[in-house]
């Protein structure tokens, strides 16, 4: 079996989030045509796993199956250092049903409130796996460090970008255009490795 993504396939990313959605495109350099879990209306697997690599690989998986296609997904998430690396693979989870991350960033600074600490070191990470229908599933997962700053600076990216300023940089994720991100973020060095395993 021919585990490579040759261009102009179609991909399907398995996620109902339209944001990382757009990020997977930009990373993939436009060469693929991504159409979305959401779009397909598939159901949501339970992320039962205990870590980013577990929940991207059942995720991948789930979607290939019901798909029928290749499908890429992405678990990625934020760990704060003085919190134990929470809220981690909960990180979706602390902003609640509705997927309010204004209220899950006011939650990561209570939880920092509560404890007395000053410790503001954070780090992104991003498992990205690819699986295809009938079983395999490739695997691979970026990290960026830096730390929070609060309140929330900048309105650009998604989930806890405004909160989070990378090692290096003055702006928080949420303030950088998305092309700088692209260029820095866990999520692209998570694709600068999947690209090297799966793309000629």
């Amino acid at each position: 079996m021919n585990l490579k993504l040759i261009k102009g396939m179609r991909l399907v990313a398995a996620t109902h989030n339209p944001g990382k959605a757009r990020e997977i495109e930009a990373l993939l350099d436009g060469h693929y045509t991504i159409v979305t879990a959401g779009e397909l209306n598939l159901p949501e697997p339970d992320e039962t796993e205990s870590t980013f690599v577990g929940n991207a690989m059942l995720k991948a998986r789930h979607a290939a199956q019901a798909s029928g296609e290749v499908a890429l997904a992405d678990d990625s998430g934020l760990s704060v250092a003085a919190l134990d690396g929470a809220p981690g693979i909960y990180s979706a989870r602390w902003a609640g049903p509705t997927k309010d991350f204004a209220l899950a960033m006011k939650k990561v600074e209570q939880r920092l409130e509560e404890i007395g600490s000053t410790d503001r070191r954070a780090w992104f990470t991003s498992a990205l796996a690819v699986a295809w229908p009938d079983g395999p599933c490739v695997v691979v997962e970026g990290r960026i460090d830096g730390e929070l700053v609060f309140p929330p600076r900048g309105d650009r990216g998604f989930g806890y970008d405004p909160i989070f300023r990378p090692e290096g940089s003055e702006l928080t994720f949420g303030e950088m255009d998305p092309v700088e991100k692209d260029a820095l973020s866990h999520r692209a060095r998570a694709f600068a490795r999947l690209k090297a395993a799966l793309i000629d």
